[in-house]
Protein backbone atom coordinates (compact mmCIF):
# COMPACT_ATOMS: atom_id res chain seq x y z
CA UNK A 1 0.00 0.00 0.00
CA UNK A 2 1.22 3.27 -0.46
CA UNK A 3 1.27 6.57 1.22
CA UNK A 4 0.96 10.09 0.30
CA UNK A 5 1.62 12.45 2.90
CA UNK A 6 1.35 16.37 2.94
CA UNK A 7 3.81 18.07 5.57
CA UNK A 8 4.04 21.80 6.67
CA UNK A 9 6.79 22.22 9.20
CA UNK A 10 6.72 25.55 11.77
CA UNK A 11 10.22 26.18 13.92
CA UNK A 12 9.44 27.99 16.77
CA UNK A 13 11.74 30.08 16.55
CA UNK A 14 13.17 33.33 14.75
CA UNK A 15 15.50 31.48 12.38
CA UNK A 16 13.36 28.88 10.94
CA UNK A 17 14.31 28.44 7.00
CA UNK A 18 17.56 26.37 8.37
CA UNK A 19 15.57 23.69 10.33
CA UNK A 20 13.04 23.48 7.83
CA UNK A 21 15.77 23.04 4.61
CA UNK A 22 17.60 20.66 7.05
CA UNK A 23 14.70 18.27 8.18
CA UNK A 24 13.60 18.50 3.88
CA UNK A 25 17.55 17.84 3.28
CA UNK A 26 16.82 14.77 5.48
CA UNK A 27 14.13 13.22 3.83
CA UNK A 28 15.95 13.69 0.36
CA UNK A 29 18.56 11.26 1.70
CA UNK A 30 16.16 8.63 1.65
CA UNK A 31 16.02 6.36 -2.18
CA UNK A 32 12.90 4.96 -0.89
CA UNK A 33 10.83 8.01 -0.78
CA UNK A 34 9.73 10.22 -3.53
CA UNK A 35 10.00 14.12 -2.29
CA UNK A 36 8.22 17.16 -3.96
CA UNK A 37 8.55 20.43 -2.16
CA UNK A 38 6.63 24.14 -2.90
CA UNK A 39 6.59 27.01 -0.86
CA UNK A 40 4.23 26.07 1.61
CA UNK A 41 4.70 22.46 2.16
CA UNK A 42 6.44 19.35 0.96
CA UNK A 43 4.47 15.80 -0.10
CA UNK A 44 6.34 12.57 0.52
CA UNK A 45 4.98 9.38 -0.83
CA UNK A 46 6.31 6.01 -0.81
CA UNK A 47 5.18 2.53 0.73
CA UNK A 48 3.01 3.15 4.09
CA UNK A 49 4.74 1.46 6.69
CA UNK A 50 8.45 2.62 5.99
CA UNK A 51 7.32 5.72 5.26
CA UNK A 52 5.65 6.23 8.23
CA UNK A 53 8.29 4.88 10.75
CA UNK A 54 10.67 7.15 8.75
CA UNK A 55 8.38 10.11 8.90
CA UNK A 56 8.12 9.58 12.70
CA UNK A 57 12.61 9.42 13.26
CA UNK A 58 12.77 12.17 11.30
CA UNK A 59 10.15 14.55 12.84
CA UNK A 60 11.28 13.20 16.13
CA UNK A 61 14.65 14.08 15.13
CA UNK A 62 13.64 17.72 14.56
CA UNK A 63 12.18 18.22 18.12
CA UNK A 64 15.30 16.88 19.16
CA UNK A 65 17.15 19.57 17.23
CA UNK A 66 14.65 22.08 16.89
CA UNK A 67 13.43 22.15 20.67
CA UNK A 68 9.50 23.21 19.47
CA UNK A 69 7.85 23.41 16.15
CA UNK A 70 4.71 22.70 15.07
CA UNK A 71 4.02 19.62 12.12
CA UNK A 72 1.05 20.15 9.80
CA UNK A 73 0.31 16.43 8.23
CA UNK A 74 -2.10 15.01 5.89
CA UNK A 75 -2.32 11.27 4.94
CA UNK A 76 -3.50 10.26 1.87
CA UNK A 77 -4.19 6.47 0.27
CA UNK A 78 -1.76 6.55 -1.63
CA UNK A 79 -3.41 3.65 -4.04
CA UNK A 80 -6.54 5.74 -4.69
CA UNK A 81 -4.96 8.76 -5.65
CA UNK A 82 -4.40 7.27 -9.68
CA UNK A 83 -7.82 5.58 -9.27
CA UNK A 84 -11.16 7.12 -10.51
CA UNK A 85 -14.48 6.05 -8.67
Amino acid sequence: MKLVAEISLYPLNLDYIPPIQTFIDRLNDYAELKVVTSMTNTIVSGEYLPTMQILAEEMQRSHQEIGQAIFVCKFLNGDKMSQQD
